[in-house]
C-alpha cells in the first residue's frame, strides 16, 4: 500500500467538469452556487471508504483505465487533485455526490479504503 500525496488544492479544470456532471442534475442557477462556494471551501479529509458508502456509486475496478492510470500517480508519489463533493441529506433520502473525483475516489479506495481522501464539501444551498 502506497501512500496517498494531495495537492493543497483541485486543479482548475476540476470546476468546469463538477459543473458539466452537475448540470444534470440542477438547474444553471444552482450549479453555478455549488460551483461557487466550492471554490471558495476549505479542503477537508473523509476516509475512503464513507466517501464510497455515503454516495451509493459501485466501486471501479482497479484495471478501470482512469483508475489505473491514477493508482500508478498514487505508485509514484505524485500528488492527487482533491474532489468535489455535494452533500446528500439524510433527512430526504438523498445521496453525497461526487461531483468530480469519482476515479481518484475508487483508486485511493483500491489502494486502501482506510485512505484519507481530501475533498471540499458544499450543501446545495
Amino acid at each position: 500500500m502506497a501512500t496517498v500525496n494531495w495537492a493543497n488544492q483541485p486543479e482548475d479544470h476540476d470546476y468546469p467538469a463538477a459543473a458539466s456532471y452537475l448540470s444534470l442534475l440542477a438547474p444553471t442557477e444552482t450549479v453555478d452556487r455549488v460551483i461557487s462556494a466550492l471554490q471558495a471551501a476549505p479542503v477537508v479529509t473523509f476516509k475512503a471508504k464513507d466517501v464510497v458508502r455515503a454516495a451509493h456509486l459501485p466501486m471501479l475496478k482497479a484495471d478501470n483505465f482512469h483508475v489505473d492510470r491514477d493508482l500508478k500517480k498514487i505508485k509514484d508519489g505524485k500528488a492527487l487533485s482533491p474532489i468535489l463533493l455535494v452533500r446528500g441529506s439524510g433527512e430526504n433520502g438523498t445521496h453525497l455526490v461526487i461531483a468530480d473525483g469519482y476515479h481518484r475516489t475508487c483508486a485511493v479506495y483500491c489502494n486502501s479504503e482506510d485512505d484519507d481522501i481530501h475533498a471540499k464539501i458544499v450543501d446545495w444551498a
